[in-house]
């Protein structure tokens, strides 16, 4: 009778599963804001006027693909030349095909368009956890944003989203999956490209280098399928108007750096410097925070060129590695995943010579996070949060707003270095792979530092025994050998450990997948029994009540 009331009961508890997640606060918090912000888009589009910007210029760049243009020199509107690449031509072709180019209809589509944005958003706040509950509601604090979406129609929406979806996959550690949508996006609008660098980390943390290959040929393959009409017909054309990188923006229009005189502002020198400066922010970045674990981001590039040089030497391994369908090595936290992507998109926004006021949604969806992986007190996160929006709301904008807001992404930024550094290796899922990995580069970096004091106390002793045979050590010829002799060694030495090391890593993957093997037929096996009435295999057997144990004497 237990057996049957308990087997009566399993389908109760899978019935009730799904309505687990409404038992976090956070998550009911996070479907009211939605609602909310539902019912408050409707309001704008239905009671705010539209502001005629960059739509008629976007469909008559439409209508001139869609009659069978294909020189991007041809490709223009009221505002200028087309200067996206040419998966803005398909997304807009869509929405010209659906709403017939009429406004309305296209900012419903909008506005649709926003609350998936914002529910990918409050999915990924939700999957970090470092916001608390009421927080949540700065996303959907923004004037300035929700004009952009629903009041302007920006190419930016879709590209933003498109990221935010990316972003979201890699959360999964679906790292191909996120890369054909984070190309898609920049076939949309280039600023994704702002993210490129924190994910080429990543990629490189999170993946053997047969992984990391054929991921980006994944993104280069989407980036070549959606640009092929273009590159078959005009290619220089495509490219150089597409992938524009030299483009220099009007003076009038800059809300970061209004307060530089013109003359400076459109100067090549002035692009240099915060080119450099983004440069060097980015590895600073790098060295000192994102790969701070791995002993700085010098030691990260050369553990990993030293993996891919062992890797080509062995062809089979390296091809072995390149054609692998687990091209996984570890599993990185999702902390690490976001804060690296958001913080690398924000230097890029700090150092960018000049933001429009569509380029705010760039980044004010990660606003809050950033501020909260601040160690600033929470009042002041909230001034930084406010004095950010005002600043984007000033218009035009003029030299006062533009360097406040400098002043606070630049405080914002300090505030980012200051905070510690979060782990970025996940021991949740992936456990076994992850412990060997991470033991395998401590056993590397000790290995190394025995090996090296082993070599240094052999030339110590040798250098001893020369001298008391009266042979003369400072001739260059013995002493080039001498190092040519301990590189040899020390070359050797690394490539035995690191053979040991993939060695060591290999039988643990595959321990592992057998454990998982084993898991998951036991799981089956457990639930045939249970469909049945029968105890679980695993559960001990239990003693009758009637029996009577002997007593010890």
């Amino acid at each position: 009778m237990a057996a049957s009331s308990a087997a009566r009961g399993k389908p109760s508890q899978k019935s009730d599963s799904p309505l687990k997640i409404f038992r976090d606060p956070k998550v009911v918090f996070a479907f009211a804001l939605i609602f909310i912000d539902a019912l408050l888009v409707f309001l704008i589009i239905t009671f705010v006027p539209y502001t005629k910007i960059d739509w008629d210029a976007y469909m008559s760049q439409v209508t001139g693909f869609l009659q069978g243009e294909r020189d991007y020199t041809n490709l223009k509107g009221d505002t200028g030349p087309l200067v996206y690449p040419a998966g803005f031509l398909y997304v807009y072709s869509a929405i010209h095909y659906v709403t017939g180019g009429l406004v309305y209809p296209a900012q419903i589509l909008f506005g649709i368009l926003y609350i998936v944005n914002l529910a990918i958003l409050l999915f990924i706040y939700l999957k970090t956890d470092v916001l608390p509950w009421w927080a949540l509601s700065l996303l959907c604090l923004s004037k300035r944003v929700h004009s952009i979406f629903v009041l302007r129609l920006f190419n930016d929406c879709f590209a933003v989203t498109l990221l935010h979806a990316a972003l979201a996959s890699l959360l999964f550690q679906r790292w191909h999956l996120g890369l054909i949508i984070f190309s898609g996006a920049v076939s949309i609008k280039m600023n994704v490209l702002l993210y490129a660098p924190p994910l080429l980390l990543l990629m490189l943390k999170a993946m053997n280098i047969g992984g990391v290959i054929s991921a980006l040929a994944g993104a280069a393959i989407v980036q070549i399928l959606v640009g092929l009409p273009f590159i078959v017909s005009h290619p220089v054309a495509y490219i150089s108007r597409a992938f524009n990188l030299g483009r220099v923006f009007i003076h009038f229009w800059s809300v970061n750096f209004k307060f530089v005189p013109e003359p400076i502002f459109v100067s090549k020198p002035f692009a240099v410097s915060l080119l450099v400066a983004h440069l060097i922010l980015l590895a600073t970045f790098a060295h000192y925070r994102w790969c701070k674990n791995e002993g700085g981001l010098l030691n990260f590039l050369h553990s990993r060129f030293v993996s891919m040089k062992l890797g080509v030497t062995g062809s089979s391994s390296f091809f072995k590695q390149l054609f692998s369908c687990n091209s996984t090595c570890k599993i990185l936290n999702e902390d690490h995943i976001v804060t690296t992507m958001f913080v690398g998109n924000f230097i890029g926004i700090l150092c960018a010579r000049s933001l429009h006021y569509q380029f705010y949604s760039w980044y004010f969806f990660s606003l809050p996070y950033l501020l909260w992986k601040t160690p600033f007190p929470t009042f002041l996160r909230l001034i930084l949060f406010v004095g950010v929006e005002l600043c984007w709301n000033v218009y035009p904008s003029n030299i006062y707003s533009s360097a406040l807001l400098l002043c606070i992404h630049l405080v914002i930024l300090w505030g980012l270095w200051t905070a510690p550094a979060e782990y970025p290796y996940n021991y949740q899922g992936g456990k076994s792979k992850c412990n060997a990995a991470d033991k395998y580069q401590f056993f590397r970096i000790f290995s190394n530092f025995a090996s090296r004091r082993c070599d240094r106390t052999k030339l110590q002793s040798r250098d001893q025994q020369l001298r008391m045979d009266g042979q003369n050590l400072e001739d260059p010829k013995s002493t080039a050998d001498m190092t040519v002799f301990v590189q040899n060694l020390l070359q050797q030495m690394q490539s035995r450990f690191q053979a040991m090391s993939d060695s060591i890593v290999t039988k643990i993957d595959e321990m592992g997948n057998s454990i998982n093997e084993l898991e998951q037929s036991i799981n089956e096996l457990r639930a045939e029994m249970g469909a049945e009435g029968s105890p679980s295999p695993l559960a001990p057997p239990k003693s009758k009540p009637d029996e009577v144990k002997p007593d010890d004497g």
